[in-house]
Parts: structure tokens; sequence; C-alpha cells
């Protein structure tokens, strides 16, 4: 892992179609970007703000999510997403994330990764496989 700059931010957008919208509330007119896919949007460009400060072979999961959400947002809106590294401890990266859409303030909040080496993850995770497949 090379040195991460404080302060550095990355940006991102998405056009909230049905697919990101909620289903559940039965009236059509209701269906607003749903509070997973939100997150899921920030943790990515969270992760897409610090990869370019990582080594070949490295990449970062999720730890921590800890995030508002303020605002609705229609299908059809474009939401933006922001994320500035605030901290660097060690492994573990954290993240200010907000958003907004085409009028409002939609999210805030901090996030927190952890730099990973991903054939390490890899063999964790396969190892685990098997051990709950009662192959380890």
């Amino acid at each position: 892992m090379s040195d991460i700059p404080l302060g550095v931010s990355g940006e991102s957008t998405l056009q909230v179609s049905e697919k990101f919208a909620i289903s559940f509330l039965g009236n059509e007119a209701a269906r607003v970007l749903a509070t997973p896919w939100l997150i899921m949007h920030l943790e990515i460009t969270a992760r897409d703000t610090v990869k370019p400060y990582l080594l070949d072979g490295e990449d970062t999961v999720g730890t921590q999510v800890n995030v508002s959400h303020l605002a609705a947002t229609p299908i059809g809106a474009t939401a933006r997403f922001r994320a500035e590294i605030l901290g660097v401890d060690g492994r573990k990266i954290t993240f200010r994330v907000e958003a907004w859409d085409d009028r409002d303030k939609i999210a805030e909040g901090t996030h927190e990764r952890a730099v990973i080496n991903v054939a390490k993850f890899a063999q964790r995770v396969t190892a685990k496989r098997d051990a709950i497949a009662g192959r380890g």
C-alpha cells in the first residue's frame, strides 16, 4: 500500500431507474432510489476514489457504513455521489460520503474500508466456504 493522501475526493453519478427503486410500497408514484442501492453506490465511489493509490493485487472491502438517507430520489432523477478520504489508520481508510439528486442532499455520513491483498483474501474465503460445506 502506498501513501494515501487525505482530502482526496471522487464522484460518480447514477440515473435512477426502476432497477434501483423500491417496489414494495404498492404505488408506482412512490418508487424512489432504495437505500441499499444508495449505500452501494456510496461504497463504490469510495472504493474508486482510493483505488489509484493501491498497489497491484490490492483492493478494498467495506467494513463500516454510517449513512443517513435524507431525501427521496424519484425514478428519472440523477443521483451524484461523493467520497472524501478523511483518515488512514494502517489498512483502514475512513471516508466522508455524501449524495445529492437534482434538488436535494439525499445522504451523508461516513464509510470505512480496509485495504486487502486480493489473493490472500480469496484464499481465506475459499477456506471458509470449504469449512461451511464440510470439506475443511
